[in-house]
């Protein structure tokens, strides 16, 4: 089982990234899933630029960014989304990542860590509307990091309570991710 450590923020001077790594150095201490850190800035995607809407065309994507950004998430069963919220929603650059792909989303389990002014929690839940529409899976557990109280001087330093909530979240994305792995195979 493969879990993907989305970083969700591609912003220059960007705190997700320090986040993502921390989320992923906890997972990593696990030995029910392989987890990796799947970093959205380098895949370089432009705004819908594809002219197929996703859902349609089944994977065959025309730009060169949006295939490898496809075949990357294609490679894992479940996702840990590391969001920021901006102005009280999603950010655009990860919303745009998830608008370019349709069925590489489909029975796949996500966890929720946002963060923000006010903890990210409005994105938090815009994303459970998001995902379900592409039919994926959001677990109930989710973190949300306060950009006042988890960071000094601006370095990140989550409360010690973040860690065992993380775990909850990481929990329920594994058993999730194994409940629909039957919904994720091939149909002949």
């Amino acid at each position: 089982m493969k879990i993907a450590v989305v970083v969700g923020s591609t912003r220059p001077g960007r705190v997700g990234l320090s986040v993502a790594e921390w989320v992923h150095e906890h997972a990593a201490k696990r030995s029910d899933a392989d987890f990796e850190l799947l970093d959205l800035k380098p895949f370089g995607l432009v705004l819908l630029e594809e002219e197929t809407v996703p859902g349609a065309a089944n994977r065959h994507y025309e730009r060169a960014e949006t295939r490898a950004w496809s075949e990357a998430v294609d490679r894992f069963d479940g996702f840990i989304w590391v969001s920021p919220e901006y102005n009280h929603g999603v950010p655009a650059a990860l919303k745009n990542a998830f608008d370019v792909l349709y069925p590489e989303w489909n029975h796949k389990a996500f966890g929720i860590v946002g963060y923000g002014a006010d903890c990210g929690v409005r994105a938090t839940e815009h994303w459970r509307q998001i995902i379900a529409n592409a039919r994926g899976v959001v677990v109930r557990a989710q973190v949300s990091l306060s950009s006042f109280h988890d960071w000094t001087d601006g370095v990140f330093t989550p409360d010690q309570r973040r860690v065992k909530e993380l775990t909850t979240v990481l929990d329920q994305v594994v058993q999730m991710t194994e409940v629909l792995a039957p919904l994720r195979q091939p149909t002949s």
